[in-house]
């Protein structure tokens, strides 16, 4: 802890963040910047070390990082902001009616307003052997750990999941030293954010950088008696493995406000002030459900704390759902996708493809406005792209510069 709670100003709101990642520490930092000393914060979260930067812990893993970079605010910073950290504990119940909440060890807090900032976890394959030793998640520095043993040692790794956290997984492993061979269950990967002729461009790529993708590989179980020894697939294949990292979806933690009585779907239920069906309890990122989406990327969830820091500093914000985006370096492949990327019947797609230059540009276009884009290799104009995909803008007049000779948007107003 920064601060002893005793110390706590009478004239001041208590406001208690359960969950210590990249969405609080964003509030936090819009709050304190908007209304300094108006609340007595309490940030609470399970893991021991500083809030750090999820989206950065693949570069960790591939050595291209190092823990202390991926630190989101240094310890005197929290301290400067008046924050009070209780770090390596559970928030085990919320007591609505006397807005209290419970820890492990049974200490209480009181608050005015609570904010749910849980994230989600990992889920893991119900088959034969997911409980195995040698099963991991790729989630936080424990499994960032543990994952960079496995690729030091040169093990023999399954990934078994090909979207963006199962390409990291498996691309930092290789890079380690690794066999790492990653299972994808669909035809492509990252369907979610690439069209097929991306998403080859991308496994062609990953697979030069040493991963072997496997696709259309259902996984029915892992093998081993007292540790993994391989998986199964469908098709009766059998691959070898020393270990397994699953990394094929992630899962609201949303038990708590679940138990607490609060609206509960898949995450906790928010309306455009984020938030819950308690006044007082309030939800934000991975864990937070707004107009039956919820959302598993870092630029939501900075768009929800902006909103509801201005609302808890007494200002009128609302939060109306986010273009969903991509723009990473995926496998040390740089991907971005935004919008809709496929297009309806009438719209028209701009694609320039260069498979040996490990090109691939594709931009959607319905009547005047830029819908959608994907660019692997080079995301030149990425941030450009998504401010149009954004705001609807009208692209007539720049539509033959668009692929690569993009105006700023400054020059085009």
């Amino acid at each position: 802890m920064s601060k002893p709670r005793e110390q706590w100003a009478m004239n001041k709101e208590r406001l208690v963040i359960i969950g210590a990642g990249m969405a609080a520490t964003r509030l936090v930092e819009e709050l304190v910047a908007r209304a300094p000393g108006r609340y007595e914060i309490t940030l609470i979260g399970e893991e021991h070390a500083l809030p750090y930067n999820r989206v950065l812990l693949s570069s960790v893993l591939a050595r291209e990082a190092a823990l202390d970079d991926v630190v989101l605010k240094p310890a005197r910073w929290w301290q400067d902001a008046g924050v009070t950290r209780i770090v390596g504990r559970k928030a085990l119940c919320i007591e609505p009616g006397t807005q209290r909440v419970t820890l492990d060890g049974g200490e209480a807090l009181s608050y005015s307003k609570l904010v749910l900032a849980t994230g989600s976890r990992a889920v893991r394959l119900p088959v034969e052997g997911a409980d195995l030793p040698g099963v991991h998640a790729f989630r936080d520095l424990d499994d960032v750990r543990a994952l960079g043993a496995l690729g030091a040692a040169r093990r023999r790794v399954v990934t078994i999941g090909g979207g963006l956290l199962g390409l990291e997984a498996a691309y930092g492993l290789a890079k380690l030293g690794a066999e790492s061979t990653l299972l994808h269950v669909v035809d492509r990967l990252m369907e979610r954010q690439l069209d097929a002729e991306g998403a080859a461009l991308l496994g062609r790529l990953v697979e030069e950088k040493g991963v072997r993708v496997r696709l259309g590989a259902q996984t029915t179980r892992i093998i081993g008696r007292d540790r993994v020894e391989g998986v199964e697939l469908a098709d009766g294949q059998l691959i070898q493995a020393d270990a397994v990292v699953f990394a094929v979806g992630i899962r609201p933690n949303a038990e708590l406000a679940a138990e607490a009585g609060l609206k509960v779907e898949r995450g906790v239920v928010v309306d455009d002030g984020l938030m819950s069906s308690d006044p007082n309890i309030f939800a934000i990122g991975e864990c937070a459900e707004h107009r039956s989406q919820c959302y598993g990327l870092v630029a939501p969830a900075y768009e929800q704390a902006r909103v509801l820091a201005t609302r808890l500093a007494g200002g009128a914000a609302g939060y109306e759902g986010s273009v969903v985006s991509t723009n990473l370096k995926v496998s040390g492949v740089r991907v971005f996708s935004a919008g809709d990327y496929l297009g309806g019947a009438g719209a028209s797609r701009i694609i320039c493809s260069d498979s040996r230059m490990g090109v691939y540009r594709k931009l959607v276009i319905e009547g005047d406005r830029l819908t959608g884009a994907i660019l692997v290799g080079d995301t030149s104009g990425a941030q450009d792209y998504l401010e149009l995909i954004r705001t609807g803008a009208d692209v007539s007049a720049m539509r033959n510069a668009l692929m690569f000779d993009l105006p700023s948007l400054k020059e085009a107003a």
